[in-house]
């Protein structure tokens, strides 16, 4: 039987890895011009590190055999707070980086076995910014980053926004082993065990209230001040959308404000978002973020007060949606040089190099061929655009 790849691992043919560097060249080039700088975080951290001070879970982690508690990196932030708050303390904030790589993560299938998840990830890390200015720029830079990649407006990118001190507000006022069933209600948007809780009847009619309220910004925030009053945080929101919501017009996306909506990771403090595609498929979460203050403070020295904000795409998950731009793959003429048996392959090499200093693409077809018309047939079974026959 053929051995087949791991689990959740994939085998990605030339195509689909063209296709990867052409969407993470794109990315990489609009993150430089907003002036952030690449780092190259480490695929394997202390376990320490990727759990992120309790944000995630240990089943997620790939965990390798070694000395000391080490594993396979299921997302990129941790790893970038880590080396901010230590090899980068010293440098002027706000640090503004990027990266790309592989992120791997642990699964458990309906057997109960667990499986790895593989998934090419790049995004951008903004440290030392406190406020909604940070905010303001990643969500502006992440709009950009969508109307770059020329996602078609057929998949109906839609950003998903929330935020820790909603969910807190919500919360508070109940008794603390019923907040936690609350709160998985409400992430689930589970309104059948929410009527069903046993809590006094107008807390309860107050909570299937909240979870109806979800979309349009203004008035998602109009309703809430009706409920819990005038707030801090929807005037941080409010100016927050007041900026944001012209721009995603111009970029085709709808912005939803969902109080109850939090993140996979529990890494955020503040604001949280992800960029959801809706088409008539299964709907594609193809970039997250948030701000995870107290995620840089775990790793620097006692009594500095850092802040962080960053976002990340799913290259993956891109390459599978409708662009506007068709991808060019293999773009560059594609030269074959074929030989007869009266000469010898260093003829045909001699050919090659000059052609390589021209910046042609040219490869040599290593075996000597009768004739030229099966030298041909040969270009055209394989895909090649010009031969060159050395006779």
């Amino acid at each position: 039987m053929p051995i087949q790849p791991a689990f959740g691992t994939k085998d990605l043919n030339p195509k689909e890895v063209e296709q990867n560097q052409h969407i993470s060249s794109k990315l990489s080039c609009l993150y430089k011009q907003w002036g952030y700088e690449e780092v190259f975080p480490p695929k394997v951290e202390r376990i320490e590190t990727l759990v992120a001070g309790g944000g995630i879970s240990n089943k997620d982690i790939v965990r390798l055999v070694a000395d000391e508690p080490i594993g396979l990196r299921p997302e990129l932030t941790a790893s970038i707070a880590r080396a901010s708050a230590t090899r980068f303390a010293h440098i002027q904030r706000p640090l503004r980086l990027w990266a790309a790589g592989t992120v791997f993560k642990s699964k458990e299938d309906c057997d109960s076995k667990f499986t790895i998840e593989e998934n090419l990830n790049s995004g951008v890390e903004l440290i030392g910014i406190a406020g909604t200015a940070a905010e303001v720029e990643l969500l502006y830079l992440l709009l950009e980053a969508l109307n770059v990649l020329q996602i078609d407006k057929d998949e109906k990118p839609t950003l998903l926004i929330g935020h820790k001190s909603l969910m807190k507000m919500i919360l508070e006022g109940y008794k603390s082993h019923d907040q936690i069933i609350i709160r998985k209600y409400l992430t689930d948007y589970d309104l059948i065990s929410a009527e069903s809780i046993k809590i006094e009847e107008r807390f309860k009619a107050k909570l299937l209230k909240v979870m109806k309220i979800r979309g349009e910004p203004k008035r998602v925030i109009n309703q809430l001040v009706d409920i819990f009053g005038n707030n801090q945080i929807f005037d941080e929101l409010s100016r927050l959308f007041k900026i944001i919501e012209p721009i995603a017009n111009n970029h085709g996306v709808t912005i939803q404000l969902d109080p109850t909506y939090q993140s996979r990771y529990d890494l955020y403090t503040g604001l949280i978002f992800q960029l959801v595609c809706k088409n008539r498929f299964a709907p594609k979460v193809i970039a997250s973020g948030g701000r995870y203050d107290d995620l840089v403070n775990i790793f620097g020295e006692k009594g500095r007060d850092e802040k962080g904000a960053g976002f990340s795409f799913s290259i993956d998950k891109i390459r599978e949606l409708k662009q506007k731009e068709k991808v060019p793959i293999n773009s560059s003429k594609r030269t074959l040089i074929a030989y007869d048996t009266n000469k010898r392959y260093e003829d045909a090499l001699e050919q090659q190099l000059r052609l390589h200093k021209k910046g042609i693409t040219a490869m040599v077809e290593l075996d000597p061929c009768e004739t030229e018309e099966y030298a041909n047939e040969i270009k055209l079974k394989r895909g090649f655009d010009e031969l060159i026959w050395v006779s």
